[in-house]
């Protein structure tokens, strides 16, 4: 499992030199639209998290709803994130064949980052990050999601700081990572905020 300290330490790990993450052609999503929170995102969450657990039987050790749109009463896109891991991500004919049967496609690689996959689904749009359980990702996400469930403070913050993000990453025609990176000081901030009251190092 993932220590503390590292836990607590955002790596922004870069792909090797001559590597992309990027498979057969994708790439990062234009969509960077914030909309009000949508109840129908929790029943899509959990449809999607039976048919992957469905579909990958015990090769799934867990899969659950994470990311903003598993938070009830905050903003988001509408994309849901689920989260799954698995023994050995670097595996995919574990489970990739069988997700891409129930409709999700490969389009991230990144062994050099705690195993991580990423597979989209279209209806309802989704993204499924994939992990091995002892990364410190994993634990992160977990944490931040019940973090943002409990503090409506923080979970407002946030909110603010997606829309703001959104507006300005539309108005520079901007891809979600850029999205992403506008809004980074504040989710550290929340991070930081979060493992001092958990008891983590900071």
């Amino acid at each position: 499992m993932a220590t503390p300290e590292e836990i607590v330490r955002f790596d922004d790990v870069e792909p090797p030199p001559g590597a992309s993450p990027w498979v057969d052609g994708a790439g990062p999503g234009r969509d960077v639209v914030v909309v009000d929170p949508d109840p129908a995102w929790t029943e899509q969450a959990a449809w999607l998290v039976d048919t992957v657990g469905t579909a990958l039987g015990r090769t799934a050790v867990g899969v659950e709803h994470v990311g903003s749109t598993s938070v009830p009463g905050l903003a988001a896109k509408p994309l849901l994130d689920l989260l799954l891991v698995v023994p050995d991500p670097d595996d995919e004919d574990a489970y990739v064949p069988a997700l891409e049967a129930q409709g999700f496609r490969l389009v991230v690689r990144e062994p050099w980052w705690e195993g991580h996959r990423l597979l989209r689904h279209h209806d309802p749009r989704t993204n499924l990050h994939v992990f091995h359980a002892d990364g410190a990702e994993v634990a992160r996400m977990r944490m931040f999601r019940d973090w943002l469930r409990t503090h409506p403070d923080d979970r407002d913050l946030y909110a603010d700081a997606k829309r703001s993000a959104s507006a300005a990453a539309r108005d520079a025609g901007e891809h979600v990572m850029q999205y992403n990176a506008r809004k980074q000081d504040v989710v550290r901030a929340i991070h930081a905020r979060m493992f001092a009251a958990l008891g983590y190092p900071v």
